[in-house]
Order: C-alpha cells, then sequence, then structure tokens
C-alpha cells in the first residue's frame, strides 16, 4: 500500500497558527523540509527528532510535491 501523507501531516488553527505539522507534534513539516534542503541527512533528522519516523519524512516530501503540482489538498 503506497504511503499516503495525509496519515502524517495535519493542519489545525489550534497548533502553529495553521500550519502543516506532523500529526500529534508542533513540528511543522516546512522546518523538517529546510532542514533536508540545507543538507541535513536523514540520519540526522530521525536522531534529532526521534517522534519522527522515516516515513514522516517521506510524507513530507509527497506533502511538498502535492502542493506544487494542486492535485491535492490538505483540506479533508
Amino acid at each position: 500500500m503506497p504511503l499516503r501523507w495525509q496519515e502524517y501531516i495535519e493542519e489545525r488553527r489550534d497548533i502553529m497558527m495553521g500550519k502543516p505539522v506532523f500529526k500529534g507534534t508542533r513540528l511543522t513539516v516546512a522546518h523538517i523540509l529546510h532542514e533536508l534542503g540545507t543538507g541535513m541527512s536523514q540520519e540526522e533528522i530521525l536522531a534529532g527528532y526521534p517522534q519522527l519516523t522515516p516515513a514522516h519524512l517521506r510524507a513530507a516530501m509527497l506533502f511538498s510535491a502535492a502542493l506544487v503540482s494542486m492535485d491535492q489538498s490538505i483540506y479533508v
């Protein structure tokens, strides 16, 4: 079964002013994507944020691809 980013990412007005975060955390998807973009390895990110799994990182990348392509919306 393919990974669905919707299982890992949510937007709630009461958490981080509605920015996309990983479910159950206050950790924004933008922050993790920025860390990846600046050269931090997935292993370093996972070590620094033990609440995340490799699936969370894949979900972040799928989420950003969906936003860029405008094929999907976070609103369910």
